[in-house]
């Protein structure tokens, strides 16, 4: 056990337990990770982490809550709606890209390890469900195009949500810049709501 650790203030301990806890998940997967690793790399003995989180699955839980918590907090800051579209979309396509590329182990915790875990899969599913609100409601307000109804503007925010997913999983694995990513990201978030509502024989008439 590291010397000072017996002084540290519960709220203090537990976030570093989580933190250790985020760092073997990511890179080990649910279920190739011990208790004893996430012990070790908190540098606190298993009766301790134990005391803490009565189990690996409770110890997942409180990690993929912080998360996703933090996640949704971030996509939030952005969320204006006083804003233009463009200037929205561009606002959160960067908090969004700039979440994942400062805290990819996060990402690989909450889009790859829970989502392959069955049972934790729903609160990886909640937190989707509200990005992809919030851009359903970006896209509803900035459209003014006749026709456009409902299931157009919530099918365009799952596919946008979608393409933004597969451009961050890139990101956390360093494979592409958060600069290129960012314009790449905004230019097919942009051209998906100037398209929402659109009939398919208007599409290449821009």
């Amino acid at each position: 056990m590291a010397n000072g650790t017996k002084r540290l203030p519960r709220a203090v301990r537990e976030q570093q337990m989580l933190d250790a806890a985020i760092s073997a998940f990511a890179a080990n997967g649910f279920s190739d990770t011990s208790m004893d690793a996430i012990a070790a790399e908190a540098q606190i003995s298993k009766p301790m982490l134990y005391l803490y989180y009565g189990s690996k699955d409770e110890l997942f839980s409180a990690c993929i809550a912080r998360e996703s918590g933090r996640f949704m907090e971030a996509m939030s800051a952005g969320f204006d709606p006083s804003l233009r579209q463009k200037d929205q979309a561009r606002t959160l396509v960067r908090e969004f890209l700039r979440f994942v590329h400062e805290n990819s182990e996060s990402w690989r915790v909450l889009y790859r390890v829970a989502v392959g875990t069955a049972s934790f899969a729903h609160i990886v599913s909640e937190s989707r469900a509200g990005i992809t609100g919030m851009i359903t409601d970006l896209i509803r307000r900035g459209t003014t195009i006749e026709g456009a109804r409902d299931v157009d503007f919530e099918l365009t925010a799952v596919a946008l949500v979608g393409a933004g997913e597969a451009v961050a999983d890139r990101i956390s694995e360093g494979d592409i810049d958060l600069e290129t990513a960012t314009d790449l990201l905004l230019g097919i978030t942009w051209r998906g709501l100037r398209g929402v509502g659109v009939s398919e024989v208007h599409i290449g008439d821009e």
